[in-house]
Parts: structure tokens; sequence; C-alpha cells
């Protein structure tokens, strides 16, 4: 549920940005996108081995 939600208000960030003629605050290539999700990946695998 928190996914659906955080996709919806990244939606409408995106529609309101759109609108009011702003540059959208993400990434706009797949290459872009896959880097943040890295970044993200990145940083729970560290914190998995920490616990460990």
């Amino acid at each position: 549920m928190e996914a659906v939600l955080s996709l919806l208000a990244g939606m409408v960030v995106g529609v309101l940005f759109t609108f009011i003629r702003l540059p959208l605050p993400a990434p706009v290539t797949i290459a872009g996108v896959l880097g943040v999700a890295g970044v993200y990946l990145g940083g729970k695998l560290v914190s998995l081995f920490i616990r460990s």
C-alpha cells in the first residue's frame, strides 16, 4: 500500500510541476531512474551486512 501511495503522490507532483511549467524533480531517463534505485539498493545492502 505504501508503494501505491508513493506512486500516486509522485504522479500528483509530476502533474503539478507540468502545469506550472517547472522542470520535473526526477531523472528524465531510465538510466537516471536506475541510478536512484541503485543508490537505494546499495544502502539497503550495507544495512543488511552491518546488522549481521
